[in-house]
């Protein structure tokens, strides 16, 4: 295909007929279809947030996932930026995106994720730039620490209007001793780092004509396994909204123990639940701290009013999960 940008990194306007805009990023910048001139295909262009986003997906279309299934969208061209602006990833155009929350689709990609996390994250990833979007969870479990300490053992007052005071202030106070008590460095290296996409939101993947589609790899690392399945099933997103019930929880962890333990990965399912609730309860107590500090500060990229909806799902998340230990 013809290049349809410019010598400065940007989209050539000349060069192409049509454009829509599919969402604004965390920048300020606009992804978007595009029709160029000369051919009937469409494409997605997603302009680079910063230089080591765009060099860490690159790196991983080039050197990871030729050996995965194709369940990712593929890679037209890489633009790099000139003089520190302009730059983006020209991907192929999947179609339309439905990111609406369906057991389904979450199912086959739990079954997916099993999938890669029987394989080496060590050599796979060796000498990559490979970058977490969050803190692991032993620092999470540090930040919960200074909190409860900061609030003298009252964390969590703030959120009674969304949740049942007395039994919200008993849950966090069993999370946060565990937060204190456990040894995390030595837990994680119990559990073993895995090859992680890293970040599984709600907008990273979709059924596409059936088939199972996963977008934006550039936060791939290692990590346990925990991190990606927290993410599909129980990570609340401003712009992404989606319930949280106990039951869908349940079968997906299932389909996700079967999966890995055919591959190997997993002799003791009983442990492996127990991890993920332990997991994503000081995951989720972390997230309304967070989601906390964006509504006090109002400076987030997000309107107040689905902030307060990120509140109430991860509440729901944590007092389900929290409620098991």
């Amino acid at each position: 295909m013809t290049a349809i940008w410019s010598a400065d990194g940007r989209l050539d306007e000349g060069r192409i007929r049509r454009r829509e805009t599919l969402y604004t990023g965390m920048n300020g910048s606009l992804v978007e279809r595009i029709w160029p001139y000369g051919t009937e295909e469409s494409f997605i262009w997603k302009p680079q947030t910063n230089e080591g986003q765009q060099r860490r997906e690159k790196w991983v279309y080039e050197h990871v996932l030729p050996g995965f299934p194709p369940v990712y969208p593929r890679l037209v061209a890489s633009v790099p930026a000139v003089d520190g602006e302009g730059g983006g990833s020209l991907f192929e155009d999947l179609g339309e995106l439905d990111h609406a929350f369906g057991e389904s689709a979450a199912t086959a990609l739990v079954r997916r994720i099993a999938w890669w996390h029987s394989l080496a994250p060590a050599g796979m990833l060796a000498g990559g730039p490979v970058l977490a979007p969050k803190p692991r969870i032993g620092r999470m479990a540090e930040a919960i620490l200074r909190a409860w300490e900061t609030s003298g053992g009252r964390l969590g007052e703030s959120w009674g209007a969304v949740g049942e005071l007395e039994r919200l202030e008993r849950l966090v106070s069993r999370v946060a001793a565990l937060a204190r008590e456990r040894v995390w460095e030595a837990w994680e290296a119990a559990e073993g780092d895995v090859f992680s996409h890293g970040d599984l939101h709600l907008g990273n993947y979709a059924l596409v004509r059936g088939e199972l589609r996963v977008l934006d790899w550039e936060h791939v690392h290692p990590n346990i396994r925990y991190w990606d399945l927290y993410h599909v099933i129980d990570l609340s997103h401003p712009s992404f909204p989606k319930p949280v019930d106990a039951a869908v929880r349940e079968r997906l962890l299932r389909a996700y123990a079967e999966e890995a333990a055919m591959r190997g990965g997993l002799s003791d399912e009983e442990a492996f639940r127990r991890g993920y609730r332990e997991f994503a309860a000081v995951f989720s107590l972390w997230m309304l701290l967070l989601i906390e500090g964006d509504l006090r500060r109002g400076s987030a990229p997000w309107p107040e009013e689905n902030l307060r909806s990120q509140l109430r799902e991860t509440l729901a998340s944590f007092e389900q999960n929290a409620g098991e230990l």
